[in-house]
Formats: structure tokens, sequence, C-alpha cells
């Protein structure tokens, strides 16, 4: 008995490897400014939401058709995160069990495609999601992958090569959005070119689902025959992935193609945190802060130009931007490392027609999300502009990342987080 007693109450103290990695983490957070476009910051609600002893239930199937018993209150927790997302987008149907937005990703294709019907995705090298068809995934390798890329003038989505490509491959699913593409996308017109194809159109809107939540982006729902996104990123929740869409003769197949297709049983304290925080993003203040996402990125990609650093496109209609080494001769590789020894997370990034792996990339990816949930402003963006550009003139100089480390903590200081 006294065994299973302390099996019930022992929490991380008795694991002090697995509780000092874990408040290392804490304190990375907490005393770091956190850039990178596919994290943000959490409340409370949804950390207590995620770990809570949901971890514990075993579902399979939909909400009132599982394979297994005891499932009353777990239907009802994915009963409410299936409401709330039709709610907050506006949709017919939503399912809320893919484990990621990769997941999601790639039940649709299951669902819906046959093995080895053509995908027109944007390549990821101008932009485009891993998931959409890269070499290196199953969908690169049970599909055949047809990419599009971006103008070399505009470095923005081409329309007229996508219709081009459409009409000469004949695709049977063309896929917009990606991971690094700032850009507001033509939604009518790419579905107006699935439509003379024959193709079903995917969004995937996993980095502007919340600005697309609060009408601050335009909507791709009216126009894709589906939408994937994943729920953290400009979601602001638990780590994990939904399915969105309108026209009830797809619910079967896009069901199938998440369980049994490509998952199994329901994470359901992930869900539970999905609930969470689409609960949160039904309220007014979720509509500020993606307001304030807009208005800092763009604050960030201004000052950052000021400083002589090209912005790929220009600018941003997103929380995330692409910034162009070059000027300051150095990798992206080498960039990250100096910024996240100063207290700067980033992420080394390919720009559009780079000639470097994507190793050593000649850009960086930057974004407002995490930031402006700490409660930063436009002042606070151009400082950290300043940051950025001062370490990137000064990579190997301990002194100067000391003293930028230095001047972050203290902004972080005076935003603190848990």
């Amino acid at each position: 008995m006294a065994q299973t007693d302390s099996y019930f109450t022992t929490g991380l103290d008795a694991d002090p490897e697995l509780a000092s990695a874990i408040a290392g983490e804490l304190r990375r957070q907490q005393n770091g400014v956190e850039l990178i476009a596919s994290e943000n910051i959490v409340s409370r609600l949804v950390l207590e939401a995620q770990g809570s002893i949901l971890t514990n239930k075993t579902v399979e199937g939909l909400p009132y058709a599982r394979y297994y018993g005891g499932a009353v209150f777990a239907d009802a927790i994915e009963a409410l995160a299936i409401e709330r997302a039709k709610k907050l987008f506006n949709c017919g149907f939503a399912n809320v069990q893919p484990h990621s937005g990769s997941n999601a990703n790639a039940a649709v294709f299951l669902g819906m495609l046959t093995l080895g019907d053509t995908i027109l995705s944007m390549n990821v090298a101008a932009g485009g999601h891993i998931s959409h068809g890269h070499p290196a995934t199953l969908t690169g390798r049970d599909y055949r992958i047809v990419s599009y890329g971006v103008s070399r003038e505009t470095e923005r989505i081409d329309l007229d090569e996508v219709r081009d490509l459409a009409r000469r491959e004949r695709p049977r699913m063309m896929i917009a959005g990606g991971s690094a593409y700032p850009r507001a996308i033509d939604f009518a017109s790419m579905r107006a070119i699935a439509d003379e194809v024959g193709a079903y159109l995917l969004v995937d809107m996993a980095h502007f689902a919340g600005l697309v939540a609060t009408g601050l982006h335009p909507d791709p729902l009216p126009h894709a025959h589906v939408v994937t996104t994943t729920t953290y990123k400009s979601l602001r929740g638990a780590r994990g992935g939904m399915a969105l869409w309108n026209d009830e003769s797809l619910s079967n197949r896009i069901n199938a193609g998440i369980f049994p297709g490509v998952q199994g049983s329901v994470l359901l304290h992930g869900v539970a945190g999905k609930a969470a925080c689409l609960g949160e993003a039904l309220r007014p203040a979720f509509a500020a802060y993606n307001r304030a996402v807009i208005d800092n990125a763009q604050a960030l990609a201004h000052a950052l130009a000021n400083m002589g650093l090209r912005i790929v496109t220009g600018g941003t209609d997103t929380g995330l931007m692409l910034v162009d080494l070059d000027a300051r001769r150095l990798t992206g590789d080498v960039a990250a490392k100096a910024l996240e020894r100063a207290g700067l997370a980033v992420n080394k990034n390919m720009i559009p027609f780079d000639t470097r792996p994507p190793e050593a990339p000649s850009g960086l990816r930057l974004s407002s999300n995490a930031g402006t949930t700490r409660g930063f402003g436009a002042a606070e963006f151009e400082t950290i502009a300043r940051w950025i550009d001062r370490v990137l003139k000064n990579p190997d100089d301990d002194a100067v990342i000391g003293a930028v480390r230095k001047d972050v903590a203290a902004l972080c200081a005076k935003h603190p987080i848990y």
C-alpha cells in the first residue's frame, strides 16, 4: 500500500534529472525572447487542461460512437472542442483529433486521394511546408508531387504559373499555405484554378489561423474544400492539429483518413487543451491580441529594413517574416546560434531562390506571436530589432552578446510568464 500511495502522490521531485531539464527549459522561456514562428506561449488554463488526468483515458472513433466504454466525459470534451472550432471558424464540420498539422494533412490526403495521385503544392524552397510533398516525407513518397514557387521579382505566388502547372499536370489536389510565406494568398483564384482542372483545394492555415479567426486575414473556408491547421502557433493552444470543412459529402472520407487512416486512439488531454484554447480564441481579447501580432510584426520588419536587412517580399501580412542575411555576410545557422547565445530564439530558413543548402541557408524566419503574448508592443519589437542587428554585426563578440543577453533578460523580467 505504501508503494501504491506514493505512486499517486509523488511528483517530479522523484526524478531529479528530468526535473532539472524541465526547470531549465522554464528558465529559458522566462528569460529569453521567443521569435520562432512555430511557437507561442500557452495560458495556465491550457497547461492545466493538457496536463490533466485525461491522459489516462483511451478512446477511438468519433464522439458518441467510440470503440471503448467509459467515454461519457471524453465525448463531452471532444464535442466541446468541435463546437468551439466550428463557431470560431464559422464552418460546418471539424475534426480535432489530429496529433499535429502534418498528421492532419496526411489524413486528408489519405481520405480524399488515391496513392499516386498528383498534388500541386508550394515548393519548400519557396516557403512551402514539408508535409505538402517534400521527398523525405510519406507524402513525397506516396503521391506525385508537382511544385509551384514564387516570382523572382516579387517573391510572391505567381498565379499564372500555378494555372499553367495545373492545366499541364492535372493535379487531383492543390495546396495553398506554407511554412515560411509571409503574404496573404488569393484563395478565390486558387479555387478557380482548382475547379478548372477538377482538383480539390486544401488550405493549410497553420501560421495564420488566429488571424483568420478574428477577421484580420482572408478566410480560406469559403473557397477551400478542406482547411487544416495547427492549434498552437497563432492559436496559442495545445500542440496538435485540426481539419475543417463545409461539404458534408466529404465528412466520412476526412474522418476515416484521420481514424483509422493515420492515427489510433485520441490524445484526449491534447483535445482538452485544444478546447481550452478555442474557448479563449472566442473571447474579445483574442482579437486584440491578433491585431497586435500584425502591428508588432510590421514594426519588427520595418525596423530591420531600416537597419539595412532585406525583408523577403518587402514586408509581411501575418505574424512571420523572412530576413535575408546577405547584407551581414552571414548564414542562417551562424546567425541563429549567435542570437540564441544572446537570448533571442530564431530559426534559420531558406529564402526564395536560395543558393545555399538548408543546413546553412541565407535567411532567418522571425515571428511576433510569442512576444506579443508576453505583452510586447511595437516599441519592444523595435528594440528587439536593434538587438538582432547588433548581434548580427558582432556574432563572435562575447562582450556584445553578453550585453544583449543582459538587456533581453531585463525586458523579459518586465513581462514575466508563469
